[in-house]
Formats: C-alpha cells, structure tokens, sequence
C-alpha cells in the first residue's frame, strides 16, 4: 500500500498519517468480501470527512481496483463529497410539497443568512449546504435536515433559531485584537 507522509490535518487536528492507517485497517477488513467498496467509501468518508481524489487512488491500490471503478461509484452517489464538507450538512428539500410550501424562500434564506451557495461550505467550516429532493417528510413541508435531524416547517423567520442551535462560538477574536 502507499505510505503517506505525516501531515497534519487542517481541519480535524489528526496526522493524516493516522487517517490514512485508519482507512487501510478498513481495507483489509473488507478487502476479500464481494461488493464491499460501499463500505469502504463509507468508512473512508467517515474517516477524512470526504473522499478526494488521493484517498480513492489509495483505496483501489488497496482493494486491487482500478482508479476509475472507485471514482465512479464516488461520483454516482450524491451521499460521497469530493470536497471538503463543514462539521454541519443541512439539506432543504425541494420536492414538490417542500418547494410549493415556500421551500425556495427558506434556500434563499439560507444562501443570505450563511453566505454559502447550494452545494458549498461555510468559509468558517460550520456548514455545509445541500438540496435534496425529497427527504420523506412532505407532510412536514417545507422541511430541512440539519445532519441527522429533521425541522418541520421552516420558513426563513424560523431559520436564525435553527442554525444557532449548531453555531460554535467565536472565542478566537481575542487573537487578532478584536473582542466579540
């Protein structure tokens, strides 16, 4: 398998010497059992936060798979990031009772309120900003998932008092000499 040099990563404060070694125990777990490069990816993701493009090179060099069949499953399903994803996903729905309801309203929002696009992370790493299509909860509509919770009709007035809920505070002003 690759050896990687042990750096330090940016965004969990773990080697990712360590990350790597975590990821190869997974390998060799499941390494002979058929159909198992979902778990893999899985766990990987799990493990690094997202799966770029080294991370999948050293997956199919462990599992004897060729580059391309890994970054194809990667790539087929929406629930594997590419990209570095925030501590936080929130996924609006935009099926169709969501979307009639006023979900366009509450996406909007949320584009404002976070200066994030659809599909990009917070510049501080809090958030990341997803669309689904359905989350399975139209009876509830408009409705936003934040990681694995699920809020009921959310409208932009509500959203403020649902994402201060997951907000860290800011204690490192004190560093550039400013106070918050």
């Amino acid at each position: 398998m690759n050896e990687r040099p042990e750096i330090v990563c940016a965004t969990c404060g773990t080697d990712e010497k360590a990350l790597y070694d975590a990821v190869a125990k997974v390998i060799e777990q499941y390494k002979e059992k058929e159909g198992s490069l979902i778990m893999v990816l899985h766990a990987a993701q799990e493990i690094f936060g997202y799966l770029p493009m080294e991370l999948q090179e050293f997956i199919a060099d462990g599992m004897d798979l060729p580059v391309s069949e890994v970054s194809g499953v990667v790539s087929f399903y929406s629930f594997f990031s590419t990209q570095k994803r925030g501590k936080h996903t929130i996924r609006m729905c935009q099926g169709t009772a969501c979307y009639v309801r006023g979900g366009k309203k509450v996406v909007d929002a949320i584009k404002r309120e976070l200066d994030v696009e659809v599909g990009g992370t917070t510049e501080d790493g809090q958030f990341t900003f997803e669309i689904a299509r359905c989350i399975g909860a139209c009876g509830l509509a408009p409705a936003m998932m934040v990681d694995d919770e699920v809020y009921k009709q959310v409208t932009p007035a509500k959203l403020r008092g649902i994402l201060a809920q997951y907000e860290e505070p800011v204690e490192e002003l004190a560093e550039g000499g400013a106070q918050g």
